[in-house]
């Protein structure tokens, strides 16, 4: 491995003994080797810290070992930020401690950025992990969302911005994106002010108002479902705006203060504000909208 490997694997962990080990196990499984690794403690109070010391002591030349001072829980954001800080990678891609990395993604999106140089982020299908349990119920729970935009293209900003507020296709995940390092010193890092909920979104916000992303129509990462994962919660319709709504203020704070004119950006940020703010009614809506849609629809057979 060279002195500064080409790219930098961040996962921050937090109380993740039951899975870190696995997680590990896809980065050294990759083919492409060129990587050094990051273990990021966010306050672990079980065996996790102990086995993330184990594998720098071991891999000391590939994984260091890092946490906040004190031994602090800073949160999600804060976490990705301290791997961001020591990372030396030209290219940097984050894996939560229990996720898993597919062995071909390292090697073929570092091949797309170099036919896309102007990419500064490279995505693709994420698998909504079920299966993991082996239980057969759950193996037929695995799935994966619609693209959303033509696979294999290079989007240009702000396009799937909307797209990531509307969240109804498959957006970003941070264990699938791959990232030029230097897209975080133009954009910054993760906002700290989210800890856990939306605290993604809210950087690949930023990153689809600032820079091309290319998406491919490939899989390179299994997302696992379990009730512990920060995604996992409760439905009721009330407290699911009221966790949305700060993210979606933010955004529309950021894109404000960015200068940005799109209409369809400003569009879909209004609605879905509004619908924070009219939960119920907007359900109303969106019922009438489908019956409305299911009559038009019986007509033309």
């Amino acid at each position: 491995m060279s002195t500064d490997p080409l790219v930098s694997g961040i996962v921050i962990f937090l109380n993740a003994e039951q899975y870190i080990e696995e997680a590990i196990a896809s980065v050294f499984a990759q083919t492409h080797r060129d990587w050094e690794l990051l273990l990021v403690d966010d306050g672990s109070t079980d065996r996790s810290t102990a086995i993330a010391k184990r594998y720098a002591q071991e891999y000391s030349g590939r994984i260091r070992y890092i946490e906040h001072e004190g031994h602090a829980n800073r949160g999600m954001s804060a976490s990705r930020n301290l791997g961001i800080r020591h990372a030396s990678g030209q290219y940097i891609g984050f894996l939560d401690a229990d996720d898993v990395w597919l062995p071909d993604k390292l090697e073929e999106q570092l091949a797309i950025f170099a036919r896309f140089p102007r990419a500064g982020m490279v995505y693709g299908w994420t698998l909504i992990w079920h299966s993991w349990t082996k239980r057969l119920e759950d193996q037929e729970l695995d799935r994966f969302y619609d693209l959303g935009v033509e696979p294999d293209t290079l989007v240009p900003p702000p396009k799937l911005l909307p797209q990531l507020l509307e969240n109804k296709a498959q957006t970003p995940t941070t264990c699938n994106a791959l990232l030029r390092a230097d897209v975080f010193k133009e954009i910054g890092g993760f906002e700290e002010s989210f800890r856990g909920m939306y605290e993604d979104q809210v950087f690949f916000a930023k990153v689809h108002l600032n820079t091309p992303v290319y998406v491919a129509d490939r899989c390179w990462a299994k997302y696992r479902q379990h009730a512990d994962s920060c995604s996992a919660g409760d439905e009721d319709l009330n407290r699911y705006y009221e966790s949305r709504r700060p993210f979606l203020s933010w955004v529309e704070s950021y894109v404000r203060h960015s200068g940005c004119r799109d209409v369809e950006v400003w569009r879909v940020i209004r609605r879905e504000l509004w619908t924070c703010e009219h939960p119920f009614l907007s359900a109303r809506v969106e019922r009438c909208r489908a019956a409305l849609s299911g009559i038009r629809n019986s007509f033309r057979l």
